[in-house]
């Protein structure tokens, strides 16, 4: 038998709903906080993940699922959601004359590294992205979000971690100072970080390797080198996030793993995910449009992985809601009414209440027994057909009652 390739999952009807409140509430908050959803393309150039994400990225360089097409064109499976949306609103003209755009989008995205715990081949995000505005209002704005997300989630146990990265102006000094500090440690470094050093020193500061970790503990901090423009940006950052009551932790070694952040990076840690701990991340990135061809078009935004998000939300015993349910199970007393059944289960599912009848042809036993665990059995045998009625029984309330088959729909709308 043909199984799911490694790294991907099915997800069943017992988890799939969970999903749905996951995505629910995305969708409301996004609302609230006046963004727009948009749909992107599930593959793309790859040119696009190349010039925008990085190509010294582990991503670029390990990760992405890229092929040719009939055409010989280079395409990729989208690895990450930022790039598309910024490549959306160029070719869209959503930003022109210095109009901004909010937007948000969920879906699948792909990337072969090793599976494990809330970490798929195919894993799916939420992401949210403000484009056109350069302040740090902005980035106050998506931070905010995500923990405004988190938080109608019921997720407990988070912590908000912030950084700067500079810009191209401030960054160079930075990089030098790294690669002098992590020159006189390469004994110490494992062999990823010794060909990060000569090319994006910065992401040595990302290690997870205990012996990496140690050695960019002791790495000059960014604060330091950042330029007049990046330290008040970061300083606007902090203020607006302690001007509606959110606490963070700095951290000097959050980079991110991509190459087009500038100034503002930051994620949301769970103290329940283990190492991997990441629920959300994100920041600035204001010369992506460029690198991809584009105008200047500032940005800021963030993803989170929904897997991931749903650990946490049942390790923490977190609501889904209501778990979707029949509430209405129409049952023929004998196969002459079955044509009868199937016309009330429809009126009923017209009236917007959930119901199911038996398509098999089962015995009355058989179907009494599914109708067992619903709200209402709707019952139709020789009798009822012929006085136009259904025996509704209540099986919350065991009680049981003859009325017209027309108002079936009005009837248990009146008793739930």
């Amino acid at each position: 038998m043909i199984s799911a390739p490694r790294g991907t999952r099915d997800i069943l009807p017992a988890e799939s709903w969970k999903w749905a409140y996951i995505v629910k509430t995305a969708s409301e908050t996004m609302k609230d906080f006046g963004f727009s959803e948009i749909h992107l393309p599930i593959f793309e150039h790859t040119e696009l993940f190349s010039r925008g994400v990085g190509e010294t990225t582990d991503i670029v360089e390990k990760e992405m699922y890229t092929f040719n097409d009939r055409g010989g064109r280079s395409i990729t499976l989208r690895p990450e959601a930022t790039a598309g949306v910024m490549r959306c609103a160029l070719e869209n003209n959503l930003c022109v004359q210095g109009a901004s755009a909010k937007l948000w989008n969920w879906g699948p995205m792909f990337r072969h590294e090793r599976p494990q715990k809330g970490r798929y081949r195919q894993f799916y995000q939420i992401d949210a992205e403000y484009l056109g505005v350069p302040g740090a209002m902005a980035d106050v704005e998506v931070i905010s979000l995500s923990l405004e997300l988190f938080r109608r989630l019921g997720l407990k146990n988070l912590e908000a971690v912030i950084n700067s990265v500079g810009c191209e102006k401030c960054r160079p000094l930075y990089r030098k100072k790294l690669v002098e500090y992590f020159s006189a440690h390469k004994d110490e470094l494992c062999e990823t970080c010794l060909d990060r050093l000569g090319r994006n020193p910065l992401r040595i500061l990302d290690c997870k390797k205990e012996s990496c970790s140690h050695v960019a503990d002791g790495a000059p901090d960014i604060y330091d080198s950042l330029c007049d423009e990046c330290r008040e940006h970061f300083a606007e950052v902090r203020a607006g996030l302690e001007r509606l009551g959110f606490s963070y932790r700095l951290s000097k070694r959050l980079v991110r793993g991509l190459d087009y952040y500038t100034k503002t990076a930051y994620e949301i840690l769970s103290g329940d995910l283990g190492a991997q701990n990441a629920v959300a991340g994100g920041g600035r990135y204001d010369n992506l449009s460029s690198a991809i061809g584009g105008g200047k078009v500032p940005g800021v935004g963030f993803a989170c992985g929904v897997d991931r998000v749903m650990i946490v939300m049942e390790e923490q015993g977190c609501s889904f809601g209501v778990a979707p349910e029949i509430t209405a199970y129409a049952v023929a007393l004998d196969d002459a009414s079955r044509p009868a059944v199937q016309v009330l289960t429809y009126d009923l599912r017209k009236a917007g209440i959930p119901a199911e009848c038996d398509a098999s042809g089962r015995s009355f036993k058989a179907q009494m027994k599914s109708a067992g665990v619903c709200r209402f059995a709707c019952i139709i045998g020789s009798e009822e057909l012929s006085a136009g009625t259904v025996s509704v029984k209540d099986m919350k309330a065991g009680t049981q009652e003859n009325i017209p088959v027309s108002s079936a729909a009005e009837y248990i709308k009146a008793r739930l």
